[in-house]
């Protein structure tokens, strides 16, 4: 029996974390999460693809070194907005601007969502007709396909990121 105590006692000890050659500071999960490939980098990649949400969708497609962006939404009975334009790229902030009217923003970028701020300048009511509103959208990646987001239609039919 004292063998058997001994013996857990010393399991026990080899567990306990002692001061081993391997210490590193903590890492906190999304680097982790980034580092082993489960997350995308938001500070890093390509923006080009169709984004969605219900009927919600934003296209991105790159020329050079320049991207273009369109966004869609339709609540239905013609209550929709309609833009295209440009972004521009700061880690996780995106800065676009919509139409030729002022309608200018910052909006958040995890590496796989786009979301629009719950606040956006009066320059970006009308792309909108009704009562729709760019406001709080949120789409998620669909695809990485420039294919595919270039041909993205607002329900008039027009491409927002194509030629």
């Amino acid at each position: 029996m004292r063998a058997a105590a001994g013996l857990l006692l010393l399991a026990l000890s080899a567990c306990s974390g002692g001061q081993g050659g391997n210490a590193q500071a903590p890492q906190d999960l999304e680097s982790a999460a980034i580092e082993r490939g489960l997350v995308r980098d938001p500070d890093h990649g390509d923006l080009t693809g169709l984004y969605a949400r219900d009927t919600d969708r934003i296209c991105i497609t790159r020329t050079g070194s320049t991207y273009r962006i369109g966004a869609f939404v339709d609540y239905g009975d013609r209550i929709t907005c309609s833009g295209a334009g440009t972004v521009e790229r700061d880690g996780e902030t995106l800065r676009i601007a919509l139409g030729d009217g002022g309608c200018s923003f910052d909006a958040q970028y995890d590496g796989d969502r786009i979301k629009f701020p719950g606040v956006l300048p009066d320059a970006c009511k009308p792309l909108c007709a009704r009562r729709a509103s760019f406001t709080g959208l949120e789409v998620t990646r669909l695809s990485e396909s420039g294919a595919e987001a270039a041909a993205m239609r607002d329900s008039s039919g027009r491409r927002l990121c194509g030629e």
